[in-house]
């Protein structure tokens, strides 16, 4: 038995998926990552199934999605207890194990913390809706899908997800105590201020990099050739980037 679901600590941060990956992981849960494509009108015979149940796929799908095409993102669910990171930001977070219904995927799941990451972190979900509609008559007649991620990958399988703790104080805890709701509407959660969107795009950053940011580029921003696979990508640290690409400091493994 697990006990109940406790939030992470300042300074937690994680990755889900591999980047890298251009093939299926068979060492992860299945759809821990995945794709479904919507008719038009939002209708679909997987509309009424939890994101990575049923039919939704790990890689990009291979028919025009006349509707809109969303990406499902489940973050393991099972912390060490101990570092607030690891040197490939996964390494101190894991999945839960045990038998996962094909129907309901890992939304519904109720699977036990391996000994080895003992403490049970809230589920984290990411949906992103991408409006595939304008592109439908660009379809390539060959039966290919024609998307490709901005880190170089065709295949969907690359699709991945990254969370930083930036909670402040202690609301979270107070939302997970107080707001049980399905809903998933925040202005619901009274624990929570939920600000205007006039007030959040005050917050805003000077640009770091002076260069055109509108209309088509000639290839993905920064170093980050199209790579099919299947092997897993390589890191081209050299490679022309139409787009500057800033450095940055790594992050330290920190003890919670």
């Amino acid at each position: 038995m697990n006990p109940k679901s406790l939030p992470p600590p300042v300074g937690f941060r994680m990755i889900t998926g591999d980047p890298m990956l251009r093939t299926s992981n068979p060492n992860a849960p299945p759809k821990v990552t995945s794709f479904r494509c919507f008719g038009k009108n939002w209708q679909d015979s997987n509309t009424a199934q939890p994101p990575g149940g049923g039919t939704d796929t790990v890689e990009l799908p291979s028919k025009a999605c006349e509707g809109y095409l969303r990406s499902n993102t489940y973050f393991p669910q099972c912390w060490d207890g101990v570092n607030t990171d690891s040197p490939d930001h996964a390494s101190h977070v894991a999945h839960p194990v045990g038998a996962i219904d094909p129907f309901t995927g890992l939304n519904l799941y109720r699977g036990t913390c391996p000994s080895s990451h003992p403490v049970r972190l809230p589920m984290l979900l990411f949906e992103t809706i991408w409006d595939t509609t304008p592109f439908i008559d660009l379809w390539p007649e060959d039966g290919s899908q024609p998307f490709v991620y901005s880190m170089g990958d065709p295949t969907g399988y690359g699709h991945h997800g990254d969370y930083m703790f930036g909670w402040e104080g202690d609301a979270l805890q107070r939302a997970m105590d107080t707001c049980t709701e399905f809903n998933g509407v925040p202005s619901y959660c009274k624990a929570l201020t939920v600000q205007p969107d006039e007030e959040i795009n005050k917050c805003t950053q000077q640009t770091r990099v002076d260069e055109p940011i509108d209309g088509y580029l000639k290839a993905l921003p920064g170093c980050n050739p199209i790579q099919s696979g299947p092997a897993e990508a390589t890191v081209a640290p050299e490679c022309g980037a139409v787009s500057t690409t800033i450095g940055y400091a790594a992050v330290p493994t920190v003890q919670a």
